[in-house]
C-alpha cells in the first residue's frame, strides 16, 4: 500500500472537493482519496499508483496539480 500527496490548485468550495474526489477515485489502483479544501492537499492511498493518471484525473475535474 502506498500513499502519495499532491497539491491541487483552483479549488474554492465543497463541490470542487467532490469533483476531485470522484475523478481521482476512478483511477486504477486508488483505494482512498482525501481532499483538504483549505490547503489544497490531495492524499491518495492505493497500490500501483500512477502520478500521471492522478494528475490527469485532477485535470479532468477542472483543476491542476501544482508542480
Amino acid at each position: 500500500m502506498e500513499q502519495r500527496t499532491y497539491t491541487v490548485t483552483g479549488m474554492t468550495c465543497g463541490h470542487c472537493v467532490a469533483s476531485v474526489t470522484e475523478e481521482v477515485g476512478e483511477v486504477p489502483g486508488v483505494q482512498s482519496v482525501d481532499v483538504q479544501l483549505e490547503s489544497g492537499a490531495l492524499t491518495v492511498t492505493g497500490e500501483g499508483l500512477s502520478d500521471d493518471a492522478v494528475k490527469a484525473a485532477v485535470e479532468e475535474a477542472g483543476y491542476a496539480v501544482a508542480p
